[in-house]
């Protein structure tokens, strides 16, 4: 009895200790999606190709889950990297943000380079290694091209996270530090085991940019109701427990698991589009 008593009031401490070294992280520091995350989604992406192109990525499954998480760590190496992984849609007006041309040359003449840097890049960056990876799969560059998809599949991923489409993207603003990570990391690494993912049937994307800007409308329409969900959750509790959890993930699994769903199909359509675009070569196996 003492002892479960003890357990449980280390398991407590463990966890205001974690939270608290979240709340002193720095913005830039703080993503949602985890390593894990991102490597379920990669995983199941491949699941929504038809399977002339399956074939090559199946294959290649090994070196995608690997390096589909480059990019985040590349952050911690170069900052300004950060600033492709989000997009504050909050600072161009009221949903559906239609004072920002999605044309990226548009809008660098209406509001100038460096705010759009600081608001983030991320559509346009989905936008640009869209291109390379067609044109890697082009001239049949195939190790150029694993790394490329690799890499776009971690962008896209990116615009299925509801906070990187905010200026709220670690909760400070709505006095709730790190829900972010509790969100897309936290409640990933404790109950991924249990998800019932089921991604559509990839398909062809016309404008890669355009489908970017979509995935980070749609992902952004959910961000009030995962910031109750986190409120509801830690009602009562003066950290955040393994009940806080339980509670955070019975509100917010359905939201999780569609945007996590979501993702999955949009990076296999992003690699099947590709590959179309390329004129459709003949992949190795």
């Amino acid at each position: 009895m003492q002892f479960s008593s003890f357990r449980q009031t280390w398991r407590h401490a463990i966890a205001a200790l974690a939270c608290l070294v979240v709340s002193l992280s720095s913005p830039q520091d703080l993503r949602a999606w985890g390593k894990n995350g991102h490597r379920l989604i990669a995983n199941k992406a491949i699941e929504t190709l038809p399977q002339n192109v399956r074939e090559f990525f199946d294959t290649n499954r090994s070196f995608l889950l690997l390096h589909v998480t480059d990019p985040l760590d590349v952050i911690a190496k170069t900052p300004a990297e950060r600033h492709n992984h989000f997009i504050a849609l909050d600072k161009y007006g009221r949903f559906p943000f239609e004072p920002l041309p999605r044309d990226y040359k548009s809008a660098v003449t209406k509001f100038g380079k460096s705010r759009l840097e600081a608001n983030g890049l991320l559509p346009w960056q989905i936008g640009v290694y869209s291109k390379k990876l067609t044109e890697a799969l082009k001239d049949g560059k195939w190790e150029e091209a694993k790394l490329d998809a690799a890499i776009l599949a971690n962008y896209v991923a990116e615009a299925h996270d509801p906070f990187n489409t905010t200026d709220n993207l670690d909760g400070r603003l709505s006095g709730q530090p790190g829900v972010n990570e509790r969100f897309g990391t936290m409640l990933v690494d404790r109950f991924s085991s249990f998800f019932p993912m089921r991604p559509n049937d990839a398909v062809f994307v016309s404008d890669p940019t355009d489908r970017a800007f979509e995935a980070c409308l749609s992902s952004h329409s959910w961000l009030e109701t995962i910031l109750m969900a986190d409120r509801n959750a830690r009602h009562g509790e003066s950290s955040f427990t393994d009940e806080y959890y339980d509670r955070f993930y019975n509100q917010a699994a359905a939201i999780l698991i569609r945007q996590l769903s979501d993702a999955a199909t949009d990076v296999g359509s992003f690699w099947l589009t590709a590959w179309r675009n390329a004129g459709s070569p003949q992949l190795p196996r």
